[in-house]
């Protein structure tokens, strides 16, 4: 499948840093070993009691195994549509422009002008407490392709949001 782009960002693909990349790595690994070998184990276990048609606990491990088996797909799959998110190093402040990788600090603009520090990431790696958030969101989408001095407003569940960009790293 060809990668097509839309404003600087593969369409298809999966942005992941490099830490994301290792855990998604391991997970598929721990999947693969591990989970196989648990589920084995359960099935094995479940047959040894009998009948299988009333066998609850057999159900139950073949209902793992299928729902291990369609992660360990969905991760080969996250995998090979993985594009690592390099750090631009080396760029002033001045002129860089928000992408996925970037970290922005930014003010808020429609309160206490508390500032807000958010790394664009891709979606499996979003994680909002921690200022970790998706180039496909509402936000991430917002600042992306933005200057340090450009200001954005973005509409939430609690009513519209501004911020104005100060920093990106």
């Amino acid at each position: 499948m060809p990668k097509r782009s839309w404003n600087g960002i593969l369409i298809g693909m999966e942005h992941i840093s490099k830490e994301g990349l290792v855990q998604l790595k391991k997970e598929l690994e721990e999947r693969k070993t591990d989970g196989r070998r648990e589920i084995a184990e359960r099935l094995e276990e479940a047959r040894s009691m009998g009948d299988l048609s009333e066998n609850s606990e057999y159900d139950a491990a073949k209902n793992a195994q299928s729902f291990n088996e369609g992660k360990i797909a969905e991760l080969e799959e996250a995998l090979k549509n993985a594009v690592l998110i390099e750090p631009s190093k080396g760029q002033p402040s001045e002129g860089k422009k928000v992408q996925v990788g970037s970290v922005v600090k930014a003010l808020m603009t429609n309160s206490t002008a508390e500032e807000r520090i958010f790394a664009i990431v891709g979606s499996r790696e979003a994680d909002p407490v921690q200022g970790k958030i998706s180039n496909e969101s509402p936000l991430g989408q917002a600042f992306l392709g933005r200057q340090i001095g450009d200001t954005i407003e973005v509409e939430t569940p609690k009513g519209k949001v501004g911020y104005k960009i100060v920093g990106i790293e």
